[in-house]
């Protein structure tokens, strides 16, 4: 599968910003999609996660409560509505997927094995 993110940009602190990744493949409800982020010298983070199927989420502890996913299989789209944006939240995105039962491990980047090519978030304080 084939992931397009897009949505990120240049905002100050408190404002709000609306990921969308879109996925090529027609059986994209049987994938489990992830948003993640780097930033500049550091790892790539889990973020937010929506199982296939059930379209229960997760969310990292320091996005909880502010950031929002959502699928919308007719669209194959994914969104991440972030709000109350932070300078600690500047990074590049990636959208991830996974076709495997990664139930346990859905936090870990390894356990997706298609990425998009991220989208950069900036936020100024």
């Amino acid at each position: 599968v084939q992931l397009q993110a897009s949505g990120g940009g240049l905002v100050q602190a408190g404002d709000s910003l609306r990921l969308s990744c879109a996925a090529s493949e027609r059986t994209f409800n049987s994938y489990t999609m992830g948003w993640f982020r780097q930033a500049p010298g550091k790892e790539r983070e889990f973020v937010a996660a929506v199982r296939r199927n059930s379209g229960y989420t997760y969310y990292a502890d320091s996005v909880k409560d502010r950031f929002a996913l959502s699928r919308e299989n007719a669209k194959r789209t994914i969104y991440l509505q972030m709000n109350s944006l932070k300078p600690e939240d500047t990074a590049v995105y990636y959208c991830a997927a996974s076709l495997r039962n990664i139930l346990s491990t859905i936090r870990l980047s390894s356990s997706y094995d298609n990425w998009g090519q991220g989208t950069q978030v900036t936020v100024s304080s």
